[in-house]
């Protein structure tokens, strides 16, 4: 009896001290992980949130860029990553609602992240460089159509969403391009603006910094709807029969971290009656806000997941 209720004692420590030290999140600076090259969507939504949850949670939350692979390295790394809540990553969701279907990965999608709240959603655009002969998406197709093989188009990579964006656009428009993938959105957008490739699907965040100059035409988003970011630009639909295409932003943590830390940081992040400085400065940089519960986050993953099961078999995705 002794032996047992010393057992017990033990174990009630346990939970105690294990409790307390989550209830005392964060006790020092935690990375944020993003996938990506700095300049894109990925990395300027990362870094709003970190800096609103910094002020918010009074720590350090330093964004790190981790390139390469399509997003696959940090990912990798994220989901070996100690579950402590001091590793999380910033990202679109198509790194574990699709990768896992266009890359050989060294990760469990489901037991190996944990969901914690998407931020923003946003289209893509269908753009080229200034001096490209066309000004409207039925022309740009009439073009590519007269040069069948000869033209290229950019990518952050192959299996991103700036490559499969392009790539059900070209399948709906009956088009043949050639893929060249870049280590992320800004040096295809220099590839652009030097005339090297013809054609690049970015995110209007992505986009803007080049609209004002005229060195980049938009011809067209990706979403069912028009942008209220690019107003005056058509939606693919509008020319052609083509399904939409959308990337949401949200953060992810290990699979093991623990929901007290995981409803910590969703908190801070969904209360309205906090969050309006972060969803207004979202806006002004080009995306869609929209916060949602870890629990809305995975179903908006498990439906993600299963959109792209079939239609990065359909287009031929998956990476060489």
């Amino acid at each position: 009896m002794k032996r047992i209720t010393t057992n017990w004692s033990l174990l009630i420590a346990s939970l105690v001290i294990t409790s307390a030290a989550n209830a005392a999140w964060p006790e020092r600076p935690v990375t944020v992980i993003v996938p990506f090259a700095a300049g894109g969507i990925a990395d300027v939504v990362a870094r709003l949130t970190a800096e609103w949850l910094q002020n918010a949670l009074k720590q350090p939350f330093i964004v790190e860029n981790q390139s390469g692979g399509a997003g696959i390295i940090a990912a990798e790394h994220v989901a070996k990553a100690r579950g402590d809540g001091y590793t999380l990553m910033a990202t679109p969701i198509f790194q574990i609602t699709m990768a896992p279907f266009t890359h050989e990965v060294s990760f469990d999608p489901v037991q190996d992240f944990k969901p914690n709240t998407a931020i923003a959603a946003s289209p893509f655009v269908i753009s080229v460089g200034g001096s490209f002969p066309a000004n409207r998406l039925a022309e740009f197709i009439a073009y590519v159509k007269s040069k069948p093989g000869e033209l290229t188009f950019g990518s952050a990579g192959t299996g991103s969403l700036t490559h499969v964006s392009s790539a059900v656009f070209l399948k709906s428009a009956g088009l043949n391009m050639i893929h060249v993938p870049y280590r992320g959105v800004a040096p295809a957008f220099t590839d652009l603006l030097a005339g090297h490739i013809a054609m690049l699907s970015a995110s209007p965040v992505e986009l803007k910094p080049y609209l004002e100059s005229g060195k980049v035409k938009p011809l067209a988003v990706t979403s069912a709807a028009r942008s209220s970011q690019l107003p005056n630009v058509p939606t693919v639909g509008e020319t052609l029969n083509s399904p939409p295409v959308i990337t949401y932003n949200g953060l992810l943590a290990p699979g093991r971290t623990p929901n007290d830390i995981i409803d910590a940081i969703a908190r801070e992040i969904t209360n309205p009656a906090k969050n309006t400085q972060l969803l207004t400065r979202l806006e002004k940089v080009g995306v869609e806000p929209m916060v949602t519960t870890p629990q809305e986050f995975a179903k908006m993953i498990a439906a993600d997941t299963q959109l792209w099961r079939d239609a990065v078999r359909e287009l031929n995705l998956k990476a060489q």
